[in-house]
């Protein structure tokens, strides 16, 4: 699999928390015509697929682990939670679209690092989100509390 993009960001460094109002650009490899991106505009948000390509091949997680390293929290598969440490190291992150520049989509509250390979960026629809309650278990929001703040 190749990258179609790649992450501009402040952040430069992998943290856990305090996401909220982070603004980043995904510049478009030149391999991928600027047209891939017309129409994302009319969006209000988008799914974001990166590698994360700086997680510690030797911390990959096959079984189970206490989110965050926790031993308040209870150890659970690594796909029942959304830590970097995963066999494929893929993430996905749904963002606000702020605008577009060329082949440069520019979005709000993407948490990848600076240099972050992008796999794929989908428009988010209605019909694709939950068609139900969401249901999680209280470490997991406990674990969010202040993931999508901004920093002071």
């Amino acid at each position: 699999m190749e990258s179609i993009g790649v992450v501009e960001a402040d952040r430069q460094k992998p943290e856990d928390d305090y996401w909220g109002g982070s603004r980043a650009r995904i510049v478009l490899r030149d391999t991928i015509d600027e047209q891939a991106l017309d129409g994302i505009e009319e969006f209000s948000h988008v799914e974001v697929l990166f590698h994360f390509d700086r997680a510690d091949p030797s911390k990959i997680v096959q079984g189970a682990r206490h989110p965050r390293n926790n031993q308040e929290w209870p150890a659970v598969g690594i796909f029942a939670q959304r830590g970097k440490n995963r066999p494929n190291r893929i993430g996905s992150t749904v963002c606000r679209v702020l605008g577009r520049e060329g082949r440069t989509l520019v979005v709000g509250e993407l948490d990848a690092i600076d240099g972050t390979p992008v796999l794929d960026i989908k428009p988010v629809m209605r019909e694709f989100l939950p068609r139900g309650d969401v249901k999680q278990p209280a470490w997991s929001s406990e674990l969010m509390r202040v993931y999508w703040d901004e920093e002071s």
